[in-house]
């Protein structure tokens, strides 16, 4: 396998656990604690991370190929894999399983905001059940990029 495939497999990696990072853990709080309108800072925290989701499972895709292409069969018994392949599996319950469900929440709540409805205690427990995916896939994530860095 060629230096450039193995010098993006180390890009992919870091992008997608970087980006989920910083926008989980440092971007939305701060969204939260300095826009004044919770509503807004809700919008723009779920489009971005719609955004991660998206580059998450672009940056999966690539690091399964390389695996495969790189290993053949012996993939199976690689750790990384497996991993990466529980993330993929993650981002993607929480973009087409979990969001779909928060935002007819959202919508059928209208005309008022949905926290502010009888509508609030459904979507605070998809919102919780979408946390403890990002939070495990954060943690898997990181656990990816300490099992890369130790394969240099």
């Amino acid at each position: 396998m060629g230096r450039f495939a193995e010098g993006l497999q180390s890009i992919a990696a870091t992008l997608w656990v970087g980006a989920m990072w910083g926008i989980g853990y440092i971007v939305a709080p701060v969204l939260f604690s300095r826009l004044g309108d919770r509503a807004l800072a809700g919008l723009i925290a779920g489009k971005l991370f719609s955004l991660i989701a998206w580059v998450g499972i672009t940056c999966a895709i690539y690091l399964l190929l390389f695996r495969i292409v790189r290993s053949g069969t012996g993939v199976f018994r690689q750790s990384v894999f497996w991993i990466v392949l529980l993330m993929l599996a993650l981002v993607c319950a929480g973009e087409f399983g979990v969001q779909p469900i928060m935002a007819a929440l959202k919508e059928e709540a209208l005309p008022k905001q949905v926290m502010e409805s009888v509508l609030r205690d459904r979507f605070a427990a998809w919102h919780g059940v979408s946390s403890v995916l990002y939070i495990i896939q954060s943690l898997l994530g990181a656990t990816l990029v300490v099992l890369l860095g130790r394969s240099k």
